[in-house]
């Protein structure tokens, strides 16, 4: 390989992971995430076509599980108030899976070698998780109860442990609402985007 296509190469490394470890320079618009981020775009659609949950439904889970941030874990726990110790939960990535949820969907789907740092992972991870609750007959717009039953699981949500948890109540509105904000966003921007079919990184 010559000095010029070596070039090439590191040019094309490094911004794949400057675009891969960024969050969105525009996080409250779908259309502007989506021309910003074309590979995110590609991964919502393959994750629309495979486990049939809408793109707005996902990106709303997303934004609000970590922000876009691939690297987002729960904050640490702190002993006498300032002393940093365990985090709470094993929750990671932009999905914020826990460990053996993401194992369990690792065995399932045979994506041995996915990565809760991926985007297209974790989209694709919302995503399973999203169609075991339309086997239970949940409409898939229903961002507010897929987001309870995301939090609580499935059996948490048939009992209604959010009940007792009014912040996850509001939470789960807040989802529902930017859902909502969003599938207007993207219904304005989607047959632009079909129309490019061209997919970069980023």
């Amino acid at each position: 390989m010559n000095r010029q296509n070596i070039f090439k190469v590191l040019f094309v490394l490094i911004i794949t992971s400057a675009c891969a470890a960024t969050p969105p320079e525009n996080p409250d618009n779908i259309c502007l995430i989506f021309e910003e981020k074309r590979s995110w775009y590609k991964a919502a659609i393959q994750t629309q076509k495979r486990w049939k949950i809408p793109p707005h439904v996902l990106m709303a889970v997303v934004f609000q599980e970590s922000s876009f941030d691939s690297n987002a874990k729960p904050e640490r726990e702190k002993i006498l108030g300032f002393i940093p110790w365990k985090r709470p939960s094993s929750a990671k990535g932009y999905s914020q899976a826990l460990t053996n949820t993401w194992d369990d969907y690792k065995d399932e789907t045979g994506n041995s070698r996915a990565s809760r740092n991926s985007f297209k992972d974790s989209a694709d991870f919302i995503g399973w998780y999203a169609s075991k609750g339309y086997y239970q007959g949940f409409d898939k717009k229903d961002a507010r109860s897929f987001y309870l039953a995301y939090h609580e699981g499935y059996g948490g949500f048939k009992k209604r442990t959010y009940r007792k948890k009014q912040w996850l109540i509001k939470v789960a509105d807040r989802v529902q609402l930017r859902s909502g904000r969003y599938e207007a966003q993207y219904w304005k921007c989607s047959e632009e985007l079909k129309k490019k079919r061209f997919f970069f990184f980023g």
